[in-house]
């Protein structure tokens, strides 16, 4: 697939303060990129130079191989849409979705034409006399949405799009951005701290820390293969066992030893962290397995779905968290003070140098 953006070796520093340090990425056509970290990591920095409200320090920004770097936010073929939305409280939902081609001066024809378009793609047609007050939070997102999309862009930023809408809602714009960014076929570039929203709608994300990029790739590769252990605890939950590496593993202060698949250029006694998501994890397994321990429950977290334990064992000063299915606890019943066994394979342990 043709790279549409190129971020290249960008820097941007304010003072002695460093947002950015040579970060590069190159974002496909038609593509659904996260920029995804915690607050402070740097990704809106990195939004608004995209966007033209920032210049790089350092490094070059390419779009279809021109150098933007420079180039006022005006002159770019490329869209903002802010968390806050912006709507005109005044005009009805076919005139603000309007207005940046009025702006541009096209024919009264032309953008009557372009507006019906989206307000359809948008399913918002029912919708278009109505001022913003008359809306609720996720029409008027995507108001908002269409009002960006209508002047076709070639890379459409969103600055935390869903951060304004409750939880249910969130999950329901989330499958509708998707929708309509493949119906579209422009470029979206998203800027989120909920790694469970990048998870979802990304083709691929890149996770930045203190302006720098850790991991960048598809989301099914860095939850199940995150770079580091910042990657590992910022994506999901995940369980971290501290010791030192041994030929099989990471050794155990009691002596036993959490087997997987061993770091490059792993040297034997280095301190060294294992790691394993709660729903890998079996509890009391009946076939052979690569690691088991024992565990008492502290707690139980009940979220419909699935029962997460907690368990205290000799893997962790942290309780040690185990993701069951409510179908599975139903069948084996648990309470806080029982004794059980867990296990897991070699496959699903992540091993860090620390």
């Amino acid at each position: 697939m043709k790279t549409l953006l190129s971020i290249d070796a960008v820097s941007k520093n304010f003072g002695r303060v460093v947002a950015i340090d040579d970060v590069s990425l190159a974002i496909r056509e038609n593509e659904f990129f996260a920029l995804l970290g915690p607050s402070g990591c740097g990704k809106t920095t990195l939004l608004r130079m995209l966007a033209g409200f920032e210049t790089p320090s350092g490094g070059k920004i390419l779009l279809d191989g021109k150098d933007i770097s420079n180039v006022p936010p005006n002159r770019r073929p490329v869209n903002l849409m802010f968390q806050s939305y912006a709507l005109f409280p005044h005009m009805t939902v076919r005139a603000n979705i309007a207005y940046g081609l009025e702006m541009e001066r096209l024919p009264a024809e032309k953008i009557r034409g372009r507006v019906d378009e989206m307000l359809a793609t948008t399913q918002l047609a029912a919708l278009a006399d109505r001022k913003p007050e008359q809306l609720s939070g996720g029409q008027r997102q995507r108001v908002a949405l269409a009002r960006a999309l209508v002047k076709r862009p070639r890379l459409l930023l969103l600055d935390e799009p869903l951060g304004a809408l409750d939880k249910k809602l969130r999950a329901t714009m989330q499958i509708e951005l998707k929708r309509l960014q493949h119906e579209v076929g422009i470029t979206f570039v998203i800027v989120t701290h909920d790694q469970e929203e990048a998870l979802v709608m990304a083709d691929r994300m890149a996770v930045l820390r203190d302006g720098r990029l850790l991991q960048c790739d598809t989301p099914h590769e860095v939850y199940e293969r995150p770079a580091d252990r910042f990657v590992a605890d910022f994506i999901g939950v995940m369980n971290f066992c501290q010791g030192r590496l041994d030929a099989s593993g990471v050794g155990m202060p009691d002596g036993s030893c959490i087997r997987g698949r061993l770091p490059e250029g792993a040297a034997a006694g280095a301190s060294a962290t294992a790691a394993v998501r709660p729903e890998r994890i079996l509890l009391r397994p009946t076939g052979d397995v690569d690691n088991r321990a024992a565990g008492t429950v502290e707690a139980l977290a009940y979220h419909g779905l699935d029962l997460q334990l907690h368990l205290r064992t000799d893997l962790s000063e942290r309780p040690f968290l185990v993701r069951v299915t409510a179908d599975a606890a139903d069948r084996q019943p648990l309470a806080v003070g029982d004794r059980v066994e867990i296990g897991w394979s070699a496959a699903d342990t992540r091993i860090f140098k620390d």
